[in-house]
């Protein structure tokens, strides 16, 4: 897929409704909607306007808040089936969340779920969530999603907190019949603006732990941590991982489901904010990702695929025109950093990343380096 042309991923914030109140929530969400959300005779618009993203339609991912909460669901997703848009939906876990929706939502054409699990334990978990029992109730509603025939992807934030847990994570979401785990690396915005990151040495041992997690059945994938693909090509070479933390989580890992199954299924495809994904807030603004808060046009006065197309921003972004060590990096295509995470640390979106861990030899000012093998070494 041209990237230049086209995401694959369009993310759609239908509101930023919601009945948690979830301690690293991007949205801020709110127990009712805000004014200013998109309409329902906007929100139609919106779905005609992907459409001029052409041929194969990016995948419209309706999130939140919480995507139930959005009064004329039932009508969007009937006209995306209309207009052969791949829908997918990150529903709250709430009492919101039954059968009788989830069957109907199938019915309608909706084939994906995303459904956050952020602890082994009810402690861990409940306590990011915010809601006693949320625990529980997330396990029954993956299987609940898995009954309707709906594919279930897990999703789990990366932090101090969760790190110990993701093993075990990995094992419930595998027994729950999940087919992908999608980890998100803290970015500070949001209410998560409070909550530490993890630093750049701890997160490359985590990526080298999911690379072996890769390898139980799970598409394993990352949210702003793309130098996770960096890593799988650096394994594939044969580099060996290290470090205490990878140990731990490595033999945790052993102990919950014993010697790996099959060969990894680590995501690598080389997309990052702006560049294979945009962004649609619940006002209609249009960022390069949901957590890099930069409105680059507004999709009720503006065309999104022009928007995606034609941004300065973005066409920096998608052409790796960066600053620091991702501008002198030779995986910066494959990988580029967390836009995101660098607007966050830094105010520009341009610049390195403060979670990678690589450090690439020094490049003259402004040269292009590209290639799979780079030589460079790692922070401690």
């Amino acid at each position: 897929m041209d990237f230049d042309k086209r995401p694959i991923l369009v993310f759609w914030e239908t509101t930023r409704a919601c009945g948690l109140a979830c301690r690293h929530c991007r949205a801020c969400a709110v127990t009712e909607a805000p004014p200013g959300e998109l309409t329902a005779d906007e929100g139609q618009r919106l779905l005609e306007q992907l459409t001029g993203f052409g041929m194969p339609r990016p995948v419209l991912v309706a999130t939140g808040g919480d995507v139930l909460m959005r009064a004329d669901l039932d009508s969007l997703a009937t006209r995306a089936a209309q207009l052969r848009l791949p829908l997918a939906i990150a529903p709250s876990v709430t009492p919101l969340l039954t059968a009788e929706r989830v069957e109907q939502l199938h019915r309608l054409g909706v084939r994906v779920a995303s459904i956050s699990l952020d602890g082994a334990c009810a402690v861990v978990h409940d306590g990011i969530r915010g809601v006693t029992g949320h625990f529980e109730h997330t396990l029954a509603a993956i299987a609940l999603l898995r009954k309707a025939g709906i594919t279930v992807q897990v999703n789990t934030v990366v932090t101090s907190q969760t790190l110990d847990e993701l093993p075990t994570i990995l094992r419930l979401a595998r027994e729950a019949g999940a087919k992908i785990w999608e980890l998100f690396f803290l970015v500070r915005t949001g209410r998560g603006s409070d909550l530490a990151e993890l630093d750049a040495g701890v997160c490359e041992q985590v990526c080298h732990f999911l690379v072996d997690a890769s390898r139980y059945g799970l598409i394993v994938r990352t949210v702003e941590a793309p130098f996770f693909r960096r890593v799988v090509a650096e394994r594939e070479a044969g580099s060996a991982p290290s470090g205490p933390i990878y140990a731990a989580l490595s033999a945790k890992l052993l102990e919950e489901l014993g010697p790996p199954s099959g060969a990894p299924r680590a995501q690598t495809k080389g997309t990052r904010d702006g560049r294979g994904v945009i962004f649609v807030g619940h006002d209609g603004s249009i960022t390069p990702s949901g957590f890099l808060p930069l409105e680059l046009g507004n999709v009720r006065e503006d065309d999104i695929v022009s928007v995606y197309r034609d941004h300065p921003l973005l066409r920096k972004i998608r052409a790796a025109e960066f600053e620091g060590r991702c501008g002198a990096c030779s995986w910066r295509d494959l990988c580029g950093g967390s836009r995101a995470r660098a607007f966050a640390a830094h105010g520009d979106p341009l610049a390195e990343d403060p979670c990678c861990a690589y450090r690439p030899p020094r490049a003259p000012r402004g040269r292009v380096i590209r290639g799979r093998e780079p030589a460079g070494e790692h922070a401690a």
